[in-house]
């Protein structure tokens, strides 16, 4: 079964997506893969055209395998899931066609949105009886949050990056030192032993 990998920056997701739609070939896969932060909110819509006579999985999985939703023969629906821990997330749509028939292409609508996109507030402010300007509030200090975490991973990366090319520069450093002090002693030998071997041959006193 052929796979295929749609890669998305961060910041799509981020800010929410008005929906994607793909045609997908029978008997194949397609999935979106990205990187998330720990404890996000990701929800999801999908929709699929029904075809007589063959089916489309999901399935939502992270890096290790683990799978965090999933559900069989989809026509439309949503699914919900909160990240544990920073790592690769993907969402796969896979097409089943039985062998004994030819099967045709369907089409896969896809909204995907993460963070304060995927939360609901208008059921927070009914549940907690907030007035509209409160919910505001409450959906601003939300996005604060969200972006004060986001430029903390992007400091730590750094961070991360700088002691990786610190780490290796020296290493660098050493390496030449090492060739350097390598053939320094490879010229002196070459240079001590010629002086024998002349000296043997009586070509120099």
């Amino acid at each position: 079964m052929e796979v295929y990998y749609l890669l998305f920056v961060l910041s799509v997701f981020w800010h929410g997506t008005e929906g994607i739609m793909w045609s997908l070939a029978p008997n194949t896969q397609k999935c979106l893969k990205e990187e998330l932060h720990a404890n996000v909110l990701v929800a999801g819509e999908y929709e699929v055209t029904e075809a007589t006579g063959q089916r489309i999985d999901y399935i939502i999985r992270d890096s290790k395998g683990h799978i965090l939703s999933q559900k069989d023969s989809i026509s439309k629906g949503k699914f919900t899931f909160v990240t544990e821990t920073y790592d690769t997330f993907e969402v796969c749509f896979i097409s089943k066609v039985p062998p004994e028939r030819r099967g045709i292409s369907q089409d896969v609508t896809l909204d995907i949105k993460v963070g304060i996109e995927a939360k609901n507030y208008e059921g927070i402010g009914e549940a907690a009886k907030l007035k509209p300007m409160e919910l505001e509030l409450k959906r601003l200090e939300d996005l604060s949050e969200a972006i004060v975490q986001d430029f903390t991973l992007m400091r730590k990366r750094e961070e991360e990056m700088r002691d990786t090319n610190e780490s290796t520069n020296n290493r660098v450093l050493f390496f030449s030192i090492f060739s350097m002090v390598c053939l320094l002693g490879l010229a002196t030998w070459q240079v001590l032993y010629l002086r024998r071997y002349f000296k043997a041959k009586k070509l120099i006193e």
